[in-house]
């Protein structure tokens, strides 16, 4: 399945609707296959209640570019479509950086680089300690923000509290000035069930994203060729 379906048609049109140069481009269309299975297919969160208990927790690291979450987010009715047209204006819900508090659906305040896995590590144990087994945690992050120190503290963390309701989804636009890859080599160093898709394979984002271990969090790479979106 590529970007040639209604359904996306209907989401790049949405895209478009928040302009400006906080927009992020790149940043954010290079996001948009992964967000659109995710909330399609894979995260059990209801946009009529997206604080439900029992609701899987999504937390979009790459907190700075948030226009194609905003988009899939509008494109599955968490809030109105209206809403883009104002993106980043004064007085708009939808900021350079996702706001939990005034976006039905954001999970966490993001942006600053290097936070959002440490932090979805917390949320995975803290769900786990309340007995929550069946929730998973699924946080992205790009490539180049792997380059924080921060994120790979959380790496070599989470394998050794056995989380396996955790999920790491890295777009990888080849964007890092450091290399990265072989990524199953370099991730599964540390304990992770690393797995490289194409970033545009809806099937094989789904089928990655949907693995999971009882003991040891997964992490899946998607794969976006340097210089497209």
């Amino acid at each position: 399945m590529d970007l040639t379906t209604d359904e996306l048609e209907q989401v790049h049109a949405l895209l478009r609707r928040a302009t400006g140069d906080e927009k992020h481009e790149e940043s954010s269309t290079s996001t948009l296959d992964a967000l659109w299975v995710l909330y399609t297919r894979v995260l059990r969160i209801d946009p009529a209640d997206p604080r439900a208990d029992d609701r899987d927790r999504f937390i979009l690291s790459k907190g700075h570019g948030p226009a194609a979450y905003y988009a899939v987010l509008a494109a599955r009715g968490f809030f109105p479509q209206a809403w883009l047209d104002g993106f980043m204006e004064h007085g708009s819900r939808l900021g350079s950086h996702p706001d939990r508090q005034l976006v039905p659906g954001v999970e966490a305040s993001t942006g600053s680089l290097g936070h959002g896995l440490p932090l979805a590590v917390g949320v995975a144990l803290a769900l786990r300690a309340r007995g929550l087994v069946e929730q998973r945690t699924v946080v992205l992050t790009g490539d180049a923000e792997l380059n924080e120190g921060s994120n790979w503290e959380a790496i070599l963390l989470a394998p050794s509290l056995g989380l396996g309701n955790l999920t790491l989804l890295v777009i990888d636009n080849h964007s890092s000035s450091l290399p990265m890859a072989p990524w199953p080599e370099r991730l599964g160093s540390f304990g992770w069930d690393a797995h490289v898709v194409d970033g545009h394979d809806h099937d094989a984002l789904e089928g990655a994203l949907r693995l999971r271990h009882a003991a040891q969090p997964v992490a899946v790479v998607a794969d976006i060729p340097g210089g497209e979106w």
